[in-house]
């Protein structure tokens, strides 16, 4: 499968950190959130996250760690929504599970052309930047190097599924520091209780993402 045309990226998020966003006007790397310690819910795996943050640097950036960046995925309903849902996994401290979490959705060239404008660093990573055997790519012309048949793979957790799908699943797209509000341009929830929640912290804001239920991209 070839790369799309105009490829989506997709930030997850609990809802509850949503007000904060939009105050800041900006989504913040871990990096950024340990320092500014910002309202709401943290989610993901806190051995990961040091992780990203200590040790997992970009070959394609020198001395850029994966922690100083905003993680995407190319895909709703990731690996890591899956684990949240579960909220079995003994290295999660989040167990609230997938309804309060929300996707943020973005356009990859717009965002790519926005970073370079103001000189912010970006990469895409070829599987989870959170491993330790990651490749990371920064140029638009290699994007056909991501399975992007694995991407778009939503059995992905059936037997006999090779384990490059569910490495190519994860691939992320990384941008240094922060992403701004304004480049988001969906958002989907998982229920009309949240749908109502993320209405509510848009009311009276500048910029609209449009707002569905989507239940194709959760479990």
């Amino acid at each position: 499968m070839s790369k799309p045309a105009e490829p989506k990226i997709y930030h997850i998020v609990h809802a509850d950190r949503l007000p904060s966003i939009i105050a800041d006007g900006f989504l913040w790397c871990d990096a950024e959130i340990v320092r500014r310690s910002p309202p709401g819910t943290t989610i993901g795996m806190n051995n990961i996250k040091q992780r990203r943050l200590k040790e997992l640097m970009l070959n394609s950036h020198p001395n850029l760690y994966v922690g100083d960046c905003v993680p995407f995925y190319f895909c709703p309903r990731s690996i890591m929504l899956y684990l949240l849902s579960q909220a079995n996994d003994p290295e999660l401290v989040y167990r609230d599970g997938q309804g309060p979490i929300i996707h943020m959705e973005a356009n990859l060239n717009s965002t790519v052309a926005w970073a370079e404008q103001l000189g912010y660093r970006w990469a895409f990573t070829l599987s989870n930047a959170g491993a330790r055997y990651f490749e990371d790519r920064a140029d638009l012309a290699q994007l056909d190097e991501i399975n992007w048949g694995a991407v778009q793979n939503n059995g992905w957790g059936y037997s006999g599924v090779p384990q490059s799908v569910k490495e190519g699943k994860q691939a992320e797209f990384l941008v240094e520091n922060s992403f701004p509000w304004s480049l988001i341009s969906r958002i989907g929830v998982h229920s009309r209780l949240i749908y109502n929640q993320v209405r509510e912290a848009l009311h009276d804001v500048a910029h609209q993402p449009e707002v569905e239920i989507k239940n194709e991209w959760y479990y």
